[in-house]
């Protein structure tokens, strides 16, 4: 999990996804279309991604480990939660306070 965290904390939204997840799609195009400049972590095109999904389902768990949305270096969680965060208008704050957005 250092790994994870070292990686999490460089840039203001990091997520941890899979190519093919169409879940990890959706988050990724709502970041996207929002303006937010992300950094991804494709695991299944990462050389040591199965080794960073590990650490992932060790610490939130399987169901909810791919993808992980990380903002400001602090873990936020899977799509159900931005999902949430979202339509509750609180991810836009959100991101604001950790610098990912201007508006």
């Amino acid at each position: 999990m250092e790994r994870v965290m070292s990686l999490a904390s460089k840039h203001a939204v990091v997520i941890f996804s899979k190519s093919s997840c169409c879940m990890c799609h959706a988050i990724k195009s709502l970041f996207h279309d929002l303006g937010v400049n992300i950094v991804i972590y494709e695991l299944d095109q990462e050389p040591k991604g199965r080794d960073i999904e590990r650490a992932l389902v060790q610490f939130v768990g399987p169901n909810t480990a791919i993808p992980s949305v990380f903002i400001g270096g602090t873990l936020i969680g899977s799509t159900d939660r931005i999902m949430s965060l979202h339509l509750d208008g609180d991810l836009i704050p959100f991101l604001r306070n950790a610098g990912a957005i201007w508006l």
